[in-house]
This record gives structure tokens, sequence and C-alpha cells, in this order.
């Protein structure tokens, strides 16, 4: 009987399809101060990781330098309006808190407040109590966002953003008013023009 030489086996199994390794992943641009901002919720013992995150060449933001020692300037802020349906509000204040955050606003200089249902992350820390919630607006070292009817309790900060994505008539007039009076620099405002002009008026009254 013939001897057969043995031939090596060769395992294919390395000659796999290559084009799975790379895939791609969404880069959102130059935001290195933004990426530890509440935004979107993750856990949250991992937030107190921004106060390193301040490499922030400051260049363009002479202005936005504690507006709060001149009480004339902290009392009359710019006034943003961005017009937007009741339900995209709240998409339109993330746009411009992006935005912000882009052209050089340190996220611990911007306080987002919404008249309706609380933004994601709001909801995701008041999980953890109060104190904890709170006491992360004590540290400004990130964007803070807060429910509208708690407006007193929010500290003055160069940028306000107001969501109006809701709420009854009366809250939404109170805090426009209030987060004007807390605006350093800048007070931008997003929803329904007439409804915002008609509720800045009421607020004035109030």
């Amino acid at each position: 009987m013939p001897l057969i030489p043995e031939e090596p086996q060769i395992h294919e199994s390395a000659q796999g399809p290559r084009a799975t390794a790379s895939t791609p992943r969404p880069v959102p641009g130059p935001r290195s101060a933004a990426s530890p901002r509440p935004g979107r919720p993750g856990p949250g013992p991992a937030r107190p990781a921004a106060p390193a995150s301040h490499p922030h060449p400051g260049a363009g933001q002479p202005p936005a330098k504690r507006p709060e020692n001149r009480s004339d300037q902290r009392t009359t802020p710019q006034l943003q309006l961005i017009p937007a349906p009741v339900d995209g509000a709240l998409d339109a204040a993330e746009e411009a808190l992006d935005l912000l955050l882009e052209t050089g606003r340190a996220p611990g200089e911007i306080l987002v407040l919404t008249t309706g249902d609380p933004h994601p992350w709001a909801a995701h820390e008041l999980s953890f109590g109060e104190a904890a919630y709170w006491a992360q607006q004590d540290t400004g070292d990130d964007v803070f966002f807060a429910d509208a009817s708690a407006v007193e309790r929010a500290t003055t900060r160069p940028v306000v953003i107001v969501a109006v994505n809701g709420g009854d008539e009366e809250t939404a007039a109170r805090a426009l008013p209030a987060a004007m009076a807390r605006a350093g620099a800048l007070l931008v405002v997003c929803g329904d023009p007439q409804r915002i002009t008609a509720l800045l008026g009421a607020g004035a009254g109030v």
C-alpha cells in the first residue's frame, strides 16, 4: 500500500474578513471642554472628573470674566431668542449649549433651565438625592441643569439658557425674569416667540 505523505493543514480562520475590524465612531468635533458635560446621563459617581478638563484657552473671553462684580451688567444681559415649538425647545437649548461650548464657553459658566419636563441629566442626578444634586452646582465645574420652578436656588452664571418646553404659565412667567437676573452676560430663551414675549411682559408685572 503506497504511503501518502501528510500535507500540512492550513487553518483559514486567520484569513477571515478584515473590513469588520474598523467600525466608524462618531466624533463630535473639537469639544474637549464639553466632553464631561452632563448632557447625556451616565453613571452618577463618575462625573467629578471634570475639573481637570479646563485647559480652556480663554481667548476671546474677556467679557465673561466675572460680571457679578458689576450689578448693572448682571441685571441687563444680552437677550437672544431662539424660536422653537414646545416639544422642540429642549433640543434647541441643547444645540445652543453645544454651540456655546464649541465657541469657547467653559461648561461651568452655563446654567440650563427647563419650564416643563426636566432635562434627562437633572432627572438622573436627582435620583441620587437633592443634596448631591445641588452640590454639583456649588462646585461650578460643569453645565448645571435645573427646573425653572427652582430658579431661586440657582446661582448666577455668565450664561443662562431657558427651554420653554411646557409647564404652567405662572412658573414660566416667574422663571424668565429670574433667569435674566441670574445671567451675567447672556440669556438664551428657546421656545415660541409670542409666548416668550407675553411671559416676559407678565413676569415684569408680577
